[in-house]
């Protein structure tokens, strides 16, 4: 490069060119093959998109802040919207919007919807007819996940847990898991190890590291008790592991809130068979119930337009990947036979 290139640019330059040469690695190496979309489902959902749920009744549940929590039928036919956000802050309650900025949403087994609610501070439930039954003041929640008995799970942005669950009363019963320690700034550790939430059949939740340099997905039982990690260790995730670990230690001497860009973007349980879908950004991995990696693909559009995952819902012969801003699209599944 010319003498006269500024130092910090000619840097970013050499790791841009690095990590171009080490996705070629992880494309030659890691991936199987090429996932193309069958076709896109909820054309009205787009950008904003935060997550995507499917009730015991088989209605999808999509939340975008600024719309609300849209409500499609088996079909994907609209049938209702549960509080698109005010235009501004309502300081009383009284004529305010029923959701402010949704983060993430879940279903219990009766058909309520709990909200993670981070403009209110609020963890809503609502009926299935969109009637608010109750709120419980959660500071910054990120996820929510629906657990028996009326419990509910959450994860915030500044817990010192990485999951806190609440009763049907709206009493804090019980926290588990540790943020993760790879930093001597404890506030460092905790942004690391933000995570996101889904469950399963058997009441199992599973909290997914956005953040980490190797992408991982941990298995817990509602009581908290560990169970199955399902992580991604080979050659892809070394390199790029790599890159975020110097990230992490120039964070470490910054005095500012630390900032990184997210690993893993995406996430999603079988309901069956209790594998687990991981997305990092357009590549897909897909790890049996032992935690074990059994195919990884890069995934498009049907016309071939690079799909980055940011919400997923995996079903018996399906898989349902979401994009900001690019919508909701359908995936047949490639461990079926179709």
């Amino acid at each position: 490069m010319p003498r006269y290139f500024p130092q910090s640019l000619r840097a970013a330059a050499l790791l841009c060119l690095a990590a171009a040469l080490m996705l070629v690695a992880v494309h030659a190496q890691e991936v199987d093959a090429q996932l193309n979309a069958n076709r896109r489902l909820f054309k009205s959902v787009g950008p904003g998109l935060r997550s995507l749920r499917r009730g015991a009744d088989g209605k999808y549940y999509v939340l975008i802040p600024s719309a609300g929590l849209i409500i499609f039928d088996a079909d994907g036919k609209q049938l209702s919207v549960i509080g698109a956000a005010a235009p501004e802050p309502v300081a009383n309650k009284a004529g305010r919007s029923a959701i402010a900025f949704g983060e993430d949403c879940d279903i219990d087994t009766a058909g309520n919807i709990y909200v993670a609610d981070r403009g209110y501070n609020l963890i809503n439930e609502f009926a299935p007819d969109g009637k608010l039954l109750r709120s419980i003041p959660v500071n910054a929640p990120l996820s929510v996940v629906a657990l028996p008995d009326g419990e509910v799970g959450v994860t915030t942005l500044r817990g010192t847990h990485l999951i806190t669950v609440y009763n049907a009363t709206g009493r804090m019963v019980r926290e588990f898991g540790d943020p993760e320690e790879l930093s001597a700034r404890p506030e460092l550790n905790r942004y690391l190890s933000q995570g996101r939430l889904a469950s399963d059949a058997q009441n199992r939740v599973y909290y997914g590291y956005t953040y980490l340099p190797e992408p991982r997905v941990r298995q817990y039982d509602r009581f908290g008790y560990g169970g199955t990690d399902f992580e991604f260790t080979g050659l892809g995730a070394w390199s790029e592991g790599r890159a975020a670990r110097r990230e992490i230690d120039r964070q470490e001497k910054r005095v500012e809130p630390p900032a990184l860009q997210p690993i893993l973007t995406a996430f999603g349980v079988d309901p069956i068979n209790g594998d687990v879908w991981i997305c990092l950004h357009n590549t897909l991995l897909h790890f049996d119930k032992d935690g074990i990696r059994r195919s990884a693909y890069q995934i498009y559009t049907p016309d071939d337009a690079r799909l980055e995952g940011t919400v997923m819902l995996v079903e018996q012969d399906r898989l349902l990947i979401g994009s900001d801003p690019l919508g909701i699209y359908e995936f047949l599944r490639p461990d079926r036979k179709h």
